[in-house]
């Protein structure tokens, strides 16, 4: 069996640098698609996460767990949970301006999430080297200094952006070339070949 990657930053690892056309502080953080099952408004049963950029590499975010995220009765599903931290964790890449795709992601549960809470995460990333970007997270109940209730680490890898264009449906990428503003993060100066 193969080693399993990661989420800690190796030595040698550094703390990036926020890329000067990252979205400003305080801003809320776009979703890069509007279908997307954690981030976007037009999904009927998403989590509909909105993030905003913090002072540094980090960023908070929140989603309010609803019926159609529930695992046992009156409980969000742990799966979920671990969606919206890799939702979280992604938006980090905004901070780059870096296309990104998760390669491990760690959750650990601490205390049940009931429906009609809304989980406030806090994310940062703890470090980079080279393609390879770590970062972690908490969610907290009852407030943005409530409980922590779930706590994530995650390690993403910056690719090209045309991985996500050349895995993208055909039907999409029509739509796109008639309405490029659907895919938010593609950009004239967004980096996509780092």
């Amino acid at each position: 069996m193969s080693r399993v990657a990661s989420t800690s930053p190796p030595e040698g690892a550094l703390i990036p640098e926020r890329h000067p056309q990252s979205p400003a502080t305080g801003t809320q953080i776009p979703s890069h698609f509007a279908h997307c099952f954690g981030c976007g408004e037009l999904h009927p049963t998403g989590l509909h996460l909105v993030a905003h950029v913090g002072e540094g590499v980090d960023i908070t975010a929140e989603f309010t767990v609803t019926e159609s995220h529930q695992g046992a009765p009156g409980l969000a599903h742990g799966g979920l949970l671990s969606l919206a931290f890799d939702e979280a964790l992604g938006k980090l890449m905004w901070l780059l301006r870096a296309p990104a795709v998760t390669a491990r992601l760690e959750t650990d549960f601490l205390k049940p999430v009931p429906i009609g809470t809304t989980l406030h995460i806090s994310a940062r990333i703890t470090g980079q080297l080279s393609r390879k970007v770590y970062s972690e997270a908490v969610g907290r109940i009852g407030g943005a200094d409530g409980e922590i209730a779930v706590r994530a680490a995650a390690l993403f890898v910056i690719v090209p952006m045309k991985h996500f264009l050349e895995n993208a449906p055909a039907e999409y990428m029509e739509a796109l070339k008639k309405n490029p503003h659907l895919l938010t993060f593609v950009d004239p100066e967004f980096d996509i070949n780092p």
